[in-house]
């Protein structure tokens, strides 16, 4: 099964509301008891370091705002957000704010974890010392990975332990410094007088630039001539496998909608903006080239920018904003895939239409299918008997709602995908 690609830069998650930690105060003795183990009181210093010792003693984080860094060398989000922590961490090293990161390790073996730790700038528990790695996973009740739990250096004045590190790091970058409840909520104030206030054209533009590139990469398109359409934002790449297969698609589907708004008269239409990923100038002229809609041009800040605001973590995105400039929707891409160009023009009005067409046309489906992608017979099920979001076995693409699954196995695949076949030429198909 295909997942989407995690964003390198700043960037679909809402944060979510902090949950309350422990409640002592981050002592010395608290930190060694958290940190450190009977027979160890330091940290590893980074590899990088250029110091007389590879150690530091756990007692100097005292006074410190600590992140609790939970990562895995063989885990690619891992390796995507450890890109931008760094960026994070040295900037406000940089700036002398009183922050460490500690790194706890959930590498398969030494050489993993050392190769992982090459490049990480901060802290780390030492990779024999499993009883104090799984302590802190089970303190912090941790299920996935990346985590980074930040601790404040005081918890006993109301400042919160904050388990959605990643997410806020993603959200806010450096400006969620010092991670405290005072300055999170000024930053989602802030957050909100951004949305209230938003235009397509401030979205787009920047002091420096108030247009957009056509295909020919050469000929300037005023942002202004957006007003009043319903505008797509692509985040995409083309070193993203996912990317580059769901690119043929969206085109399709956008050359769909606008013929049937031409048809339909009345002056409506669908424009989309490609904000580009790419590592560098040729691959976004060769990925743009395939593409019939505008961009910004390549590495524009308003492209890191677009990423924070809309919290886009995962490539490809596709965000909606409607002819007034406000956001429609950040699944413009899982919307497309359920109902290609039905989805249009993506409101909670028509997605509610459409689910209710899914519902009326479930029920002249078979209840049972043989796929002849699958060995096992196949079973209808709804969002409520056993099914919702999903990614189709046979496309690859995200379904909701109503999917043929295999009890035996959790195999699903759309509706729309069933190749049904008889039992026996499905197990030979296979």
């Amino acid at each position: 099964m295909k997942v989407e690609m995690n964003l390198d830069n700043d960037s679909n998650n809402l944060v979510q509301a902090p949950t309350n930690g422990d409640s002592e105060k981050l002592s010395p003795s608290t930190l060694s008891s958290l940190l450190g183990s009977k027979d160890r009181d330091y940290l590893l210093c980074s590899t990088a370091a250029a110091a007389e010792t590879d150690q530091v003693k756990i007692s100097d984080l005292e006074g410190k705002v600590i992140g609790i860094y939970f990562s895995a060398n063989w885990y690619p989000p891992c390796r995507n957000f450890n890109r931008v922590l760094i960026g994070v961490y040295e900037q406000l090293k940089s700036n002398g704010s009183n922050f460490e990161i500690v790194f706890v390790s959930s590498d398969e073996d030494l050489d993993a974890f050392n190769s992982y730790r090459e490049n990480m700038p901060w802290l780390s528990i030492p990779f024999s010392d499993l009883e104090t790695k799984k302590a802190l996973n089970r303190k912090y009740d941790v299920e996935s990975i990346p985590c980074l739990v930040i601790l404040q250096p005081d918890n006993t004045k109301d400042d919160d332990t904050y388990y959605d590190g990643v997410e806020l790091i993603y959200r806010y970058g450096v400006d969620a410094f010092p991670f405290t409840k005072e300055k999170l909520d000024e930053l989602r104030r802030e957050e909100k007088r951004k949305h209230d206030s938003q235009t397509v054209t401030n979205l787009l533009t920047n002091p420096e630039r108030d247009y957009l590139l056509d295909q020919t990469i050469t000929r300037k398109v005023p942002v202004d001539s957006l007003k009043g359409k319903t505008v797509g934002l692509y985040l995409s790449a083309q070193w993203c496998m996912p990317c580059v297969e769901f690119t043929p698609k969206l085109i399709s589907i956008y050359q769909k909608i606008n013929q049937a708004l031409q048809e339909k008269g009345g002056g409506e239409d669908f424009e989309i903006v490609f904000v580009s990923n790419d590592r560098d100038q040729s691959s976004f002229e060769s990925y743009f080239g395939t593409m019939p809609w505008l961009a910004l041009p390549f590495r524009d800040p308003t492209a890191r920018t677009l990423a924070k605001y809309f919290d886009v973590q995962w490539i490809p995105c596709l965000i909606i904003i409607g002819p007034d400039g406000k956001t429609v929707t950040k699944q413009g891409r899982n919307l497309i895939n359920l109902y290609q160009e039905n989805a249009y023009p993506f409101t909670d009005a028509k997605v509610e239409s459409l689910e209710k067409e899914m519902e009326e046309a479930a029920k002249s489906l078979p209840r049972s299918e043989y796929h002849a992608g699958h060995r096992h017979l196949l079973t209808l099920v709804s969002e409520g008997s056993g099914g919702g979001p999903f990614i189709c076995c046979d496309c690859d693409e995200q379904g909701s709602g109503w999917a043929y699954q295999c009890l035996e196995c959790g195999y699903e695949v759309h509706p729309r995908c069933i190749r049904a076949v008889t039992p026996q030429s499905s197990i030979e198909d296979r």
